[in-house]
């Protein structure tokens, strides 16, 4: 039996299904960024920055997503936005994950005169430039947020509609649950699964299981953004175990905005003991502090994952990732041929 070390966990190919790019920008970035566009941030140098923009102890999802106006205030104009998109990427690509799905809503880009279509257009030019570069594979996620207006969820949808087979993969309802329930949503959802998009949802962070099932029953999800309450509703357990949803946990995040009161206590042991499908993912790199690879070793530390059962958990992130079924067998493939060629190691790589 392996050992989980740093080394196997950092090379382990891993996929990426859930963060943020509003939440994920590096500390010097957003400093760079802030000067020039004359943003006032809380610190003057990337240490300080980084300690400043670190959620730890977040009395609620709301409070754990006010950082966010200073990241957004930064990305109003399309230099900035490709930019924070391929360092996205490339972190990413630095610590062994293959593939990507970076999401956001572009419509909260749009202060600064660009539309939704270029806001979206740059942040795809940011990742495309990266699979160039690097060779990792990307895709974008468009979000709508339930605390807006139903009207802008549903131009976010249709932005996202037309965008099918030019990088963006799927839709998803994000940002504070309490209050905004899916069924507000519904025309924005419908949209973009009739464009052929599939659909995940925030749910079970902010609020208990009823917003899971809303987000199954009324939004369609083949994936559910945290989950983290599921637990609450074994009936609602068992479907989700039957029904092959994916839910993406975000350890970190979780405990910041105390959905789980410590690493220790969070449901992700119980969920992959019971036979859901689970995804490691960080969230928000920047808010969280946190890396991906990072996030496995939590898993391992405090709450017994071996390196057979990460590798499992790594394999239905490629699994259940919303890219072109062909893509996706391919991707496969090739992580099930490099984990069984050898023990992944920090400078091992590979062609993806």
């Amino acid at each position: 039996m392996l050992t989980p070390t740093h080394e196997r966990l950092f090379g382990l190919p891993k996929a990426e299904l859930h963060v943020h790019l509003d939440g994920s920008l590096r500390p010097g970035t957003l400093l760079e960024l802030a000067s020039e566009r004359r943003v006032r941030l809380p610190a003057a140098d990337p240490d300080g920055l980084e300690r400043a923009m670190l959620v730890s102890d977040a009395a609620s999802l709301r409070e754990y997503l006010e950082p966010f106006r200073l990241t957004l205030a930064v990305m109003q104009d399309a230099e900035a936005i490709e930019r924070i998109a391929f360092e996205l990427a490339e972190d990413h690509a630095s610590e062994g994950v293959r593939y990507v799905e970076v999401r956001f809503c572009p419509g909260l880009c749009t202060r600064g005169g660009l539309t939704s279509a270029q806001v979206l257009d740059a942040a795809l030019a940011g990742l495309a430039r990266a699979e160039r570069a690097l060779g990792i594979r990307t895709s974008a996620i468009v979000c709508g947020l339930r605390s807006l207006p139903a009207a802008s969820s549903l131009e976010m949808a249709e932005l996202a509609a037309s965008y099918v087979g030019r990088g963006v993969c799927a839709f998803d309802l994000a940002g504070a649950e309490a209050g905004y329930p899916v069924a507000d949503h519904v025309d924005a959802l419908r949209t973009a699964a009739a464009a052929g998009l599939p659909i995940t949802i925030h749910a079970g962070e902010g609020f208990g299981p009823r917003s899971i099932r809303q987000a199954l029953e009324l939004g369609r999800a083949a994936r559910i953004g945290h989950g983290t309450r599921l637990g609450e509703d074994p009936e609602l357990l068992r479907y989700v175990r039957e029904a092959g949803v994916v839910l993406e946990i975000c350890l970190t995040s979780n405990v910041q905005t105390r959905v789980a009161t410590s690493y220790e206590t969070h449901p992700l042991r119980a969920f992959f003991d019971a036979g859901l499908r689970v995804a490691l993912c960080t969230d928000n790199r920047l808010m969280s502090g946190v890396t991906l690879t990072r996030e496995y070793e939590h898993a391992r530390d405090a709450l017994g994952f071996t390196w057979e059962e990460l590798a499992a958990v790594a394999r239905t992130g490629f699994a259940s990732a919303f890219a072109p079924e062909g893509v996706r067998a391919e991707m496969l493939e090739a992580f099930e041929g490099e984990v069984a060629e050898a023990p992944p190691s920090s400078s091992h790589t590979a062609s993806w």
